[in-house]
Protein backbone atom coordinates (compact mmCIF):
# COMPACT_ATOMS: atom_id res chain seq x y z
CA UNK A 1 0.00 0.00 0.00
CA UNK A 2 1.22 3.48 -0.47
CA UNK A 3 1.23 6.40 1.82
CA UNK A 4 -1.91 8.77 1.01
CA UNK A 5 -1.26 11.23 -1.27
CA UNK A 6 -3.04 14.05 0.46
CA UNK A 7 -2.53 12.82 4.27
CA UNK A 8 -0.38 10.57 6.52
CA UNK A 9 -0.48 6.88 6.13
CA UNK A 10 -3.14 4.44 5.37
CA UNK A 11 -6.74 6.24 5.45
CA UNK A 12 -8.26 3.46 7.29
CA UNK A 13 -6.41 4.75 10.66
CA UNK A 14 -7.51 8.33 10.44
CA UNK A 15 -10.36 8.86 13.12
CA UNK A 16 -12.46 12.32 12.93
CA UNK A 17 -12.13 14.47 16.18
CA UNK A 18 -14.21 14.31 18.99
CA UNK A 19 -16.93 16.85 19.92
CA UNK A 20 -14.80 17.98 22.78
CA UNK A 21 -11.81 18.82 20.81
CA UNK A 22 -14.06 20.15 17.89
CA UNK A 23 -15.60 22.57 20.75
CA UNK A 24 -11.74 23.84 22.01
CA UNK A 25 -10.45 24.43 18.56
CA UNK A 26 -13.23 26.82 18.20
CA UNK A 27 -13.13 28.79 21.62
CA UNK A 28 -10.18 28.40 22.36
CA UNK A 29 -8.80 29.26 19.02
CA UNK A 30 -11.42 30.72 16.70
CA UNK A 31 -10.82 27.42 14.55
CA UNK A 32 -13.60 27.51 11.54
CA UNK A 33 -14.46 24.39 9.22
CA UNK A 34 -12.93 25.19 6.10
CA UNK A 35 -15.16 22.65 4.38
CA UNK A 36 -14.67 20.68 1.26
CA UNK A 37 -11.96 18.70 2.13
CA UNK A 38 -8.95 17.54 -0.39
CA UNK A 39 -9.47 17.79 -4.14
CA UNK A 40 -9.77 14.72 -5.65
CA UNK A 41 -7.04 13.07 -6.89
CA UNK A 42 -8.16 12.81 -10.51
CA UNK A 43 -9.73 16.14 -10.50
CA UNK A 44 -5.70 17.69 -10.56
CA UNK A 45 -4.97 19.20 -13.07
CA UNK A 46 -1.89 17.89 -14.21
CA UNK A 47 0.65 18.94 -16.54
CA UNK A 48 1.98 16.65 -18.90
CA UNK A 49 5.52 15.34 -18.56
CA UNK A 50 8.43 16.99 -19.97
CA UNK A 51 10.23 14.24 -19.97
CA UNK A 52 11.95 13.88 -23.93
CA UNK A 53 11.61 10.98 -25.72
CA UNK A 54 15.01 10.08 -25.93
CA UNK A 55 15.50 10.74 -22.05
CA UNK A 56 12.60 8.57 -21.49
CA UNK A 57 14.77 5.41 -23.31
CA UNK A 58 17.83 5.93 -21.67
CA UNK A 59 16.57 5.71 -18.30
CA UNK A 60 14.28 2.99 -19.87
CA UNK A 61 17.53 0.68 -20.23
CA UNK A 62 18.77 2.10 -16.93
CA UNK A 63 16.14 0.11 -15.22
CA UNK A 64 15.93 -2.93 -17.49
CA UNK A 65 13.64 -1.96 -19.92
CA UNK A 66 10.63 -2.27 -18.55
CA UNK A 67 7.97 0.84 -18.68
CA UNK A 68 6.61 -0.21 -15.31
CA UNK A 69 9.81 0.86 -13.65
CA UNK A 70 9.74 4.22 -15.70
CA UNK A 71 6.15 6.00 -14.63
CA UNK A 72 5.08 9.74 -16.34
CA UNK A 73 1.50 9.09 -15.69
CA UNK A 74 -0.03 11.51 -13.52
CA UNK A 75 -1.11 9.33 -10.30
CA UNK A 76 3.04 8.12 -9.98
CA UNK A 77 3.60 11.88 -10.36
CA UNK A 78 1.01 13.16 -7.74
CA UNK A 79 2.18 10.74 -5.48
CA UNK A 80 5.51 11.47 -5.73
CA UNK A 81 5.26 15.35 -5.38
CA UNK A 82 6.66 16.84 -2.02
CA UNK A 83 6.47 15.28 1.31
CA UNK A 84 4.51 15.69 4.59
CA UNK A 85 5.06 18.76 6.18
CA UNK A 86 1.76 20.42 6.53
CA UNK A 87 2.76 23.25 4.03
CA UNK A 88 3.20 20.28 1.88
CA UNK A 89 -0.60 18.77 2.72
CA UNK A 90 -2.06 21.64 2.60
CA UNK A 91 -0.83 22.38 -0.94
CA UNK A 92 -1.68 18.94 -2.16
CA UNK A 93 -4.95 19.05 -1.19
CA UNK A 94 -5.25 22.16 -2.73
CA UNK A 95 -4.72 20.65 -5.87
CA UNK A 96 -0.96 22.16 -6.28
CA UNK A 97 1.15 20.38 -8.32
CA UNK A 98 3.77 23.37 -9.28
CA UNK A 99 6.78 21.31 -8.14
CA UNK A 100 5.58 17.18 -9.06
CA UNK A 101 8.61 15.33 -10.65
CA UNK A 102 8.63 14.61 -14.78
CA UNK A 103 9.05 10.74 -13.85
CA UNK A 104 9.18 8.17 -11.17
CA UNK A 105 11.72 5.78 -11.82
CA UNK A 106 12.44 2.55 -10.11
CA UNK A 107 15.69 0.96 -10.14
CA UNK A 108 16.32 -2.57 -8.58
CA UNK A 109 19.84 -2.51 -7.76
CA UNK A 110 23.37 -0.22 -7.14
CA UNK A 111 24.02 -0.69 -10.71
CA UNK A 112 20.89 0.18 -11.72
CA UNK A 113 20.87 3.45 -9.53
CA UNK A 114 24.10 4.17 -11.33
CA UNK A 115 22.90 3.87 -15.08
CA UNK A 116 20.09 6.06 -13.69
CA UNK A 117 22.56 8.80 -12.46
CA UNK A 118 24.42 8.62 -15.61
CA UNK A 119 20.81 8.95 -17.69
CA UNK A 120 20.13 11.80 -15.90
CA UNK A 121 23.52 13.82 -16.29
CA UNK A 122 23.11 12.89 -19.83
CA UNK A 123 19.95 14.82 -20.17
CA UNK A 124 20.00 17.62 -18.20
CA UNK A 125 17.39 15.97 -15.36
CA UNK A 126 17.81 16.54 -11.77
CA UNK A 127 17.20 13.43 -9.13
CA UNK A 128 15.50 12.80 -6.00
CA UNK A 129 15.77 9.93 -3.74
CA UNK A 130 12.48 8.92 -2.54
CA UNK A 131 12.21 6.36 -0.14
CA UNK A 132 8.94 6.32 2.41
CA UNK A 133 7.75 10.23 0.93
CA UNK A 134 7.68 11.05 5.08
CA UNK A 135 9.90 14.55 4.97
CA UNK A 136 8.67 17.06 6.63
CA UNK A 137 11.39 19.78 5.75
CA UNK A 138 10.90 20.39 2.62
CA UNK A 139 13.57 16.74 1.54
CA UNK A 140 11.24 16.15 -1.08
CA UNK A 141 10.72 19.50 -2.93
CA UNK A 142 14.20 20.36 -4.73
CA UNK A 143 14.46 24.00 -6.31
CA UNK A 144 13.58 23.48 -9.89
CA UNK A 145 15.97 24.96 -12.50
CA UNK A 146 15.56 21.62 -14.65
CA UNK A 147 12.97 18.84 -14.84
CA UNK A 148 13.15 16.18 -12.15
CA UNK A 149 12.59 12.57 -11.63
CA UNK A 150 12.06 10.69 -8.74
CA UNK A 151 13.96 8.24 -7.95
CA UNK A 152 11.53 5.50 -5.71
CA UNK A 153 13.96 2.56 -4.47
CA UNK A 154 11.18 0.51 -3.31
CA UNK A 155 12.42 -2.21 -5.39
CA UNK A 156 15.47 -2.24 -3.71
CA UNK A 157 14.05 -3.78 0.06
CA UNK A 158 16.22 -6.81 1.08
CA UNK A 159 18.30 -8.03 3.45
CA UNK A 160 21.29 -8.61 1.81
CA UNK A 161 23.70 -10.12 4.70
CA UNK A 162 23.39 -11.16 8.19
CA UNK A 163 26.03 -11.67 10.69
CA UNK A 164 24.61 -13.16 14.11
CA UNK A 165 28.14 -13.78 15.63
CA UNK A 166 29.27 -9.68 14.93
CA UNK A 167 25.46 -8.56 15.29
CA UNK A 168 24.97 -6.67 12.18
CA UNK A 169 22.83 -6.78 8.77
CA UNK A 170 22.73 -5.03 5.33
CA UNK A 171 19.39 -4.09 4.00
CA UNK A 172 18.83 -2.14 1.31
CA UNK A 173 17.71 1.20 1.25
CA UNK A 174 14.13 1.07 0.16
CA UNK A 175 13.01 -1.55 2.60
CA UNK A 176 10.35 0.36 4.85
CA UNK A 177 10.80 -0.07 8.48
CA UNK A 178 8.35 -2.45 9.95
CA UNK A 179 9.10 -4.90 6.71
CA UNK A 180 13.16 -4.80 8.09
CA UNK A 181 11.65 -5.16 11.88
CA UNK A 182 10.08 -8.32 10.57
CA UNK A 183 13.18 -10.28 8.46
CA UNK A 184 15.59 -9.33 11.53
CA UNK A 185 12.60 -10.84 14.08
CA UNK A 186 13.30 -13.89 12.08
CA UNK A 187 16.62 -14.33 13.17
CA UNK A 188 16.39 -12.96 16.62
CA UNK A 189 17.03 -9.41 16.34
CA UNK A 190 16.23 -5.92 16.36
CA UNK A 191 17.29 -2.35 15.45
CA UNK A 192 15.53 -0.81 18.28
CA UNK A 193 14.21 2.19 15.93
CA UNK A 194 10.79 3.30 15.97
CA UNK A 195 10.62 6.95 14.83
CA UNK A 196 6.70 8.35 14.94
CA UNK A 197 7.31 7.55 11.02
CA UNK A 198 8.09 4.03 11.61
CA UNK A 199 5.07 2.64 9.34
CA UNK A 200 5.99 4.13 5.95
CA UNK A 201 9.73 5.38 6.51
CA UNK A 202 12.81 3.58 5.20
CA UNK A 203 15.94 2.11 5.99
CA UNK A 204 17.65 4.67 3.30
CA UNK A 205 15.78 7.75 4.85
CA UNK A 206 16.79 7.37 7.98
CA UNK A 207 20.16 7.41 6.97
CA UNK A 208 19.65 10.19 4.86
CA UNK A 209 17.86 12.10 7.49
CA UNK A 210 19.53 11.08 11.06
CA UNK A 211 16.58 9.64 12.07
CA UNK A 212 16.27 9.22 16.33
CA UNK A 213 13.45 6.81 17.16
CA UNK A 214 11.26 6.69 20.68
CA UNK A 215 13.50 4.36 21.91
CA UNK A 216 16.62 5.79 21.49
CA UNK A 217 17.67 6.38 25.01
CA UNK A 218 18.41 2.87 25.22
CA UNK A 219 19.33 1.83 21.54
CA UNK A 220 20.37 5.04 20.39
CA UNK A 221 19.71 7.10 17.33
CA UNK A 222 19.88 5.21 13.43
CA UNK A 223 23.30 6.83 12.62
CA UNK A 224 24.85 5.60 15.75
CA UNK A 225 23.78 1.82 14.67
CA UNK A 226 25.21 2.33 11.19
CA UNK A 227 28.37 0.54 10.96
CA UNK A 228 28.82 0.59 6.78
CA UNK A 229 27.06 2.53 3.62
CA UNK A 230 27.49 2.26 0.19
CA UNK A 231 26.77 5.34 -1.79
CA UNK A 232 26.04 5.73 -5.94
CA UNK A 233 27.12 9.12 -7.17
CA UNK A 234 27.24 10.48 -10.41
CA UNK A 235 31.28 9.95 -10.68
CA UNK A 236 31.16 6.27 -8.79
CA UNK A 237 30.85 4.45 -5.77
CA UNK A 238 31.84 4.82 -1.81
CA UNK A 239 31.94 2.35 0.12
CA UNK A 240 32.74 3.04 3.81
CA UNK A 241 32.47 0.90 7.12
CA UNK A 242 35.17 -1.92 6.86
CA UNK A 243 35.48 -2.37 10.75
CA UNK A 244 32.97 -1.04 13.61
CA UNK A 245 35.38 1.66 14.86
CA UNK A 246 38.41 3.14 12.72
CA UNK A 247 41.64 5.85 12.87
CA UNK A 248 41.99 5.40 9.46
CA UNK A 249 41.80 9.25 8.78
CA UNK A 250 37.87 11.14 8.91
CA UNK A 251 34.92 9.01 9.02
CA UNK A 252 33.36 9.24 6.36
CA UNK A 253 29.81 7.41 6.94
CA UNK A 254 29.63 10.81 9.37
CA UNK A 255 29.95 12.70 5.57
CA UNK A 256 26.95 10.80 3.55
CA UNK A 257 25.07 10.26 7.21
CA UNK A 258 22.63 13.22 7.04
CA UNK A 259 23.62 13.93 3.44
CA UNK A 260 19.85 13.81 2.32
CA UNK A 261 20.11 12.62 -1.31
CA UNK A 262 22.74 15.53 -2.23
CA UNK A 263 25.85 13.67 -1.80
CA UNK A 264 24.75 10.53 -3.63
CA UNK A 265 22.21 7.78 -3.24
CA UNK A 266 22.54 5.31 -0.46
CA UNK A 267 22.02 1.86 -1.83
CA UNK A 268 22.57 -0.28 1.30
CA UNK A 269 23.38 0.16 4.79
CA UNK A 270 24.91 -1.86 7.45
CA UNK A 271 23.56 -1.88 11.10
CA UNK A 272 24.23 -2.84 14.32
CA UNK A 273 21.51 -5.20 16.02
CA UNK A 274 20.23 -6.15 19.37
CA UNK A 275 18.24 -9.56 20.60
CA UNK A 276 14.61 -9.36 20.68
CA UNK A 277 13.97 -8.17 24.05
CA UNK A 278 12.42 -10.71 26.56
CA UNK A 279 10.40 -7.75 28.40
CA UNK A 280 8.92 -4.59 27.35
CA UNK A 281 7.22 -1.94 30.32
CA UNK A 282 5.74 1.26 29.77
CA UNK A 283 4.94 3.24 32.77
CA UNK A 284 3.67 6.94 33.30
CA UNK A 285 5.36 9.45 35.69
CA UNK A 286 3.55 12.73 36.66
CA UNK A 287 5.75 15.49 38.01
CA UNK A 288 4.54 19.00 39.15
CA UNK A 289 6.21 21.12 36.90
CA UNK A 290 7.97 20.92 33.54
CA UNK A 291 11.50 22.32 35.30
CA UNK A 292 10.95 19.56 37.79
CA UNK A 293 10.44 16.50 35.09
CA UNK A 294 13.56 17.71 33.50
CA UNK A 295 15.55 17.97 35.83
CA UNK A 296 14.46 14.07 36.97
CA UNK A 297 15.08 12.94 33.34
CA UNK A 298 18.36 14.42 33.05
CA UNK A 299 19.98 12.81 36.07
CA UNK A 300 18.39 9.56 34.43
CA UNK A 301 20.32 10.86 31.73
CA UNK A 302 23.92 11.50 33.37
CA UNK A 303 23.84 9.00 36.26
CA UNK A 304 21.62 6.24 35.08
CA UNK A 305 20.05 3.95 34.87
CA UNK A 306 19.04 4.74 31.84
CA UNK A 307 15.60 3.58 30.39
CA UNK A 308 14.91 2.45 26.86
CA UNK A 309 12.49 5.36 26.45
CA UNK A 310 12.19 8.47 28.34
CA UNK A 311 10.03 11.22 27.34
CA UNK A 312 8.37 14.19 29.09
CA UNK A 313 5.30 16.05 28.40
CA UNK A 314 4.96 20.13 29.25
CA UNK A 315 1.98 20.68 30.95
CA UNK A 316 -0.17 22.23 27.83
CA UNK A 317 0.96 18.88 26.52
CA UNK A 318 -0.10 17.06 28.99
CA UNK A 319 -3.18 18.94 29.85
CA UNK A 320 -4.55 18.47 26.02
CA UNK A 321 -3.52 14.73 26.18
CA UNK A 322 -1.40 14.54 23.49
CA UNK A 323 1.14 12.22 25.50
CA UNK A 324 -1.60 9.78 23.77
CA UNK A 325 -2.86 10.81 20.77
CA UNK A 326 -4.85 8.01 19.40
CA UNK A 327 -7.08 9.39 23.03
CA UNK A 328 -6.82 13.22 22.56
CA UNK A 329 -9.40 14.91 24.46
CA UNK A 330 -10.66 11.63 25.63
CA UNK A 331 -9.60 9.81 29.51
CA UNK A 332 -6.26 10.08 28.49
CA UNK A 333 -6.16 13.73 29.03
CA UNK A 334 -4.54 14.54 32.80
CA UNK A 335 -7.19 17.05 34.14
CA UNK A 336 -4.67 17.51 37.06
CA UNK A 337 -1.84 20.29 36.82
CA UNK A 338 1.99 19.27 36.09
CA UNK A 339 3.54 17.40 33.58
CA UNK A 340 3.59 13.52 32.62
CA UNK A 341 6.54 11.58 31.96
CA UNK A 342 6.56 8.07 29.54
CA UNK A 343 9.44 5.53 30.65
CA UNK A 344 9.96 2.44 29.13
CA UNK A 345 12.12 -0.42 29.71
CA UNK A 346 13.53 -2.63 27.32
CA UNK A 347 15.84 -5.90 27.79
CA UNK A 348 15.52 -9.14 29.97
CA UNK A 349 13.76 -9.49 32.74
CA UNK A 350 16.13 -9.64 35.61
CA UNK A 351 17.84 -6.20 33.23
CA UNK A 352 14.58 -4.58 32.78
CA UNK A 353 13.17 -5.42 36.72
CA UNK A 354 16.60 -3.87 38.13
CA UNK A 355 16.54 -0.84 36.17
CA UNK A 356 12.76 -0.32 36.58
CA UNK A 357 13.40 -0.37 40.37
CA UNK A 358 16.53 2.27 40.15
CA UNK A 359 14.91 4.32 38.29
CA UNK A 360 11.74 4.47 40.26
CA UNK A 361 13.95 5.34 43.22
CA UNK A 362 15.28 8.11 41.54
CA UNK A 363 12.40 9.66 39.64
CA UNK A 364 10.53 9.75 43.29
CA UNK A 365 13.49 11.09 44.63
CA UNK A 366 13.03 14.42 42.11
CA UNK A 367 9.13 14.13 42.77
CA UNK A 368 7.91 11.48 40.33
CA UNK A 369 4.44 10.49 41.30
CA UNK A 370 4.55 7.16 40.22
CA UNK A 371 0.87 6.60 37.61
CA UNK A 372 1.14 2.86 36.75
CA UNK A 373 1.09 0.99 33.59
CA UNK A 374 -1.71 2.52 31.93
CA UNK A 375 -0.55 5.77 30.89
CA UNK A 376 2.72 3.98 29.55
CA UNK A 377 0.61 1.41 27.47
CA UNK A 378 -1.31 3.83 25.91
CA UNK A 379 1.42 6.07 24.89
CA UNK A 380 3.18 2.60 23.36
CA UNK A 381 -0.35 1.45 21.59
CA UNK A 382 -0.68 5.62 20.20
CA UNK A 383 2.82 5.75 19.43
CA UNK A 384 2.92 6.47 15.63
CA UNK A 385 -0.89 8.39 15.94
CA UNK A 386 0.02 11.67 15.71
CA UNK A 387 0.38 11.99 12.15
CA UNK A 388 -3.24 10.97 11.42
CA UNK A 389 -4.47 13.17 14.25
CA UNK A 390 -2.71 16.15 12.20
CA UNK A 391 -4.90 15.36 9.00
CA UNK A 392 -7.43 14.93 11.23
CA UNK A 393 -7.24 18.76 12.44
CA UNK A 394 -6.97 19.93 9.22
CA UNK A 395 -10.03 18.54 7.93
CA UNK A 396 -11.83 20.29 10.75
CA UNK A 397 -9.85 23.79 9.99
CA UNK A 398 -6.89 23.94 12.16
CA UNK A 399 -3.55 24.34 11.60
CA UNK A 400 -1.25 21.96 13.45
CA UNK A 401 2.56 21.69 12.68
CA UNK A 402 5.67 20.17 14.19
CA UNK A 403 9.26 21.46 14.68
CA UNK A 404 12.07 20.26 16.82
CA UNK A 405 15.70 21.38 18.24
CA UNK A 406 18.17 20.15 20.72
CA UNK A 407 20.77 21.60 23.09
CA UNK A 408 22.86 20.64 25.85
CA UNK A 409 21.15 20.71 29.58
CA UNK A 410 21.92 24.40 30.83
CA UNK A 411 20.34 25.68 27.40
CA UNK A 412 17.13 23.81 27.86
CA UNK A 413 15.11 25.96 29.95
CA UNK A 414 15.95 29.36 27.58
CA UNK A 415 15.57 27.03 24.20
CA UNK A 416 12.18 25.84 25.46
CA UNK A 417 10.61 29.84 26.84
CA UNK A 418 12.25 31.49 23.43
CA UNK A 419 10.69 28.95 21.10
CA UNK A 420 7.10 29.26 22.82
CA UNK A 421 7.39 32.68 22.82
CA UNK A 422 8.85 33.45 19.26
CA UNK A 423 5.46 30.60 18.03
CA UNK A 424 3.25 32.52 19.97
CA UNK A 425 3.72 36.05 19.45
CA UNK A 426 4.40 35.39 15.19
CA UNK A 427 0.98 33.39 15.72
CA UNK A 428 -1.43 36.07 17.65
CA UNK A 429 0.13 38.92 16.01
CA UNK A 430 -1.17 36.80 12.52
CA UNK A 431 -4.23 37.15 13.87
CA UNK A 432 -4.65 33.73 15.07
CA UNK A 433 -2.92 32.96 18.84
CA UNK A 434 -1.95 28.83 18.89
CA UNK A 435 -1.41 26.29 21.31
CA UNK A 436 2.40 25.80 21.57
CA UNK A 437 2.74 22.07 23.06
CA UNK A 438 6.28 20.83 23.76
CA UNK A 439 7.97 17.65 24.67
CA UNK A 440 11.56 16.42 25.58
CA UNK A 441 12.05 13.74 22.68
CA UNK A 442 15.24 12.17 23.46
CA UNK A 443 17.74 12.65 26.08
CA UNK A 444 21.74 12.11 26.18
CA UNK A 445 24.01 12.80 28.71
CA UNK A 446 24.96 15.76 27.99
CA UNK A 447 21.39 17.12 26.56
CA UNK A 448 17.78 16.92 25.18
CA UNK A 449 15.85 17.19 22.10
CA UNK A 450 12.58 19.43 22.57
CA UNK A 451 9.61 18.81 19.99
CA UNK A 452 6.96 21.27 19.94
CA UNK A 453 3.35 21.24 18.21
CA UNK A 454 2.07 24.09 17.41
CA UNK A 455 -1.81 24.45 16.66
CA UNK A 456 -4.07 27.38 15.39
CA UNK A 457 -6.73 28.39 13.21
CA UNK A 458 -5.94 28.17 9.76
CA UNK A 459 -6.12 31.94 9.04
CA UNK A 460 -7.11 32.81 5.19
CA UNK A 461 -3.78 31.55 3.54
CA UNK A 462 -2.60 28.89 5.81
CA UNK A 463 0.82 28.08 3.93
CA UNK A 464 1.48 31.72 4.00
CA UNK A 465 0.31 32.03 7.73
CA UNK A 466 2.43 29.23 9.14
CA UNK A 467 6.19 31.39 7.04
CA UNK A 468 6.55 34.37 9.19
CA UNK A 469 6.17 31.79 12.69
CA UNK A 470 8.33 29.22 11.12
CA UNK A 471 11.02 32.13 10.50
CA UNK A 472 10.44 33.35 14.41
CA UNK A 473 11.00 29.82 15.57
CA UNK A 474 14.50 29.45 13.21
CA UNK A 475 15.73 32.86 14.58
CA UNK A 476 14.86 31.65 18.47
CA UNK A 477 16.35 28.29 18.02
CA UNK A 478 19.60 29.63 16.79
CA UNK A 479 19.87 32.82 18.94
CA UNK A 480 19.41 30.34 22.15
CA UNK A 481 22.27 28.10 21.39
CA UNK A 482 19.89 25.28 19.37
CA UNK A 483 20.73 23.19 16.82
CA UNK A 484 18.15 23.81 13.57
CA UNK A 485 17.63 20.10 13.75
CA UNK A 486 18.05 17.28 15.92
CA UNK A 487 15.86 14.58 13.92
CA UNK A 488 13.37 15.89 11.01
CA UNK A 489 16.43 17.01 8.73
CA UNK A 490 17.63 19.93 6.44
CA UNK A 491 15.32 20.22 3.56
CA UNK A 492 14.44 23.11 2.18
CA UNK A 493 12.31 24.52 4.80
CA UNK A 494 15.75 24.29 7.28
CA UNK A 495 18.88 24.97 4.97
CA UNK A 496 18.82 28.92 5.14
CA UNK A 497 19.74 28.34 9.01
CA UNK A 498 21.44 25.22 9.13
CA UNK A 499 23.94 27.79 6.48
CA UNK A 500 23.91 30.18 9.12
CA UNK A 501 24.59 27.18 12.14
CA UNK A 502 27.73 25.86 10.03
CA UNK A 503 29.21 28.96 9.14
CA UNK A 504 30.32 30.03 5.42
CA UNK A 505 33.66 27.92 5.83
CA UNK A 506 31.47 25.15 6.82
CA UNK A 507 29.50 25.40 4.35
CA UNK A 508 32.29 25.94 1.50
CA UNK A 509 33.64 22.85 2.75
CA UNK A 510 30.43 20.87 1.78
CA UNK A 511 29.81 22.75 -1.01
CA UNK A 512 33.51 21.53 -2.32
CA UNK A 513 32.11 18.13 -1.42
CA UNK A 514 29.03 18.23 -3.71
CA UNK A 515 31.06 19.54 -6.63
CA UNK A 516 33.63 16.51 -6.75
CA UNK A 517 30.38 13.75 -6.26
CA UNK A 518 27.61 15.58 -7.94
CA UNK A 519 29.43 18.29 -10.69
CA UNK A 520 26.42 18.97 -12.81
CA UNK A 521 24.45 19.42 -9.75
CA UNK A 522 22.00 16.99 -10.18
CA UNK A 523 21.16 15.53 -6.72
CA UNK A 524 18.38 17.07 -5.10
CA UNK A 525 19.35 20.62 -5.88
CA UNK A 526 18.70 23.21 -3.05
CA UNK A 527 18.67 20.40 0.03
CA UNK A 528 20.62 20.73 2.46
CA UNK A 529 22.71 23.13 0.48
CA UNK A 530 22.18 26.18 -1.16
CA UNK A 531 22.54 26.15 -5.43
CA UNK A 532 25.69 27.51 -6.73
Amino acid sequence: MDILWSGWGDPAKAAPLPDTVISLLRDLLGVKPQGGGPVGLTDIDVPASPLGSAAHRTLLAAVGGDEAHVLTDAEPRVRHTRGKSTPDLLRIRAGDVEDIPAAVVLPASHDEVLAVLGACAEHGLSVVPFGGGTSVVGGLAPEQQRPFVALDLRRMNGLLALDPVSRTATLQPGLRAPDAEALLVEHGFTLGHFPQSYEWATIGGFAAARSSGQASAGYGRFDDMVLGLTLATPEGTIDVGRAPRSAAGPDLRQLILGSEGAFGVITSVTLRLRPIPETRVYEGWHFASFEEGTAALRRLAQDGPRPTVLRLSDETETLIGLAQPDAIGGSGAQQSAGCQAIVGFEGTAEDTTYRRERAAAVLRDCGGEYLGAEPGEKWAHGRYSAPYLRDSLLDAGAFAETLETATFWSGVPELYTSVRDALTTALTEAGTPPLVMCHISHVYENGASLYFTVVSAQGDDPVAHWAPAKRAANRAILAAGGTISHHHGVGTDHRDWYVREAGPLGIEALRAVKRRLDPTGLLNPGVLLPTD
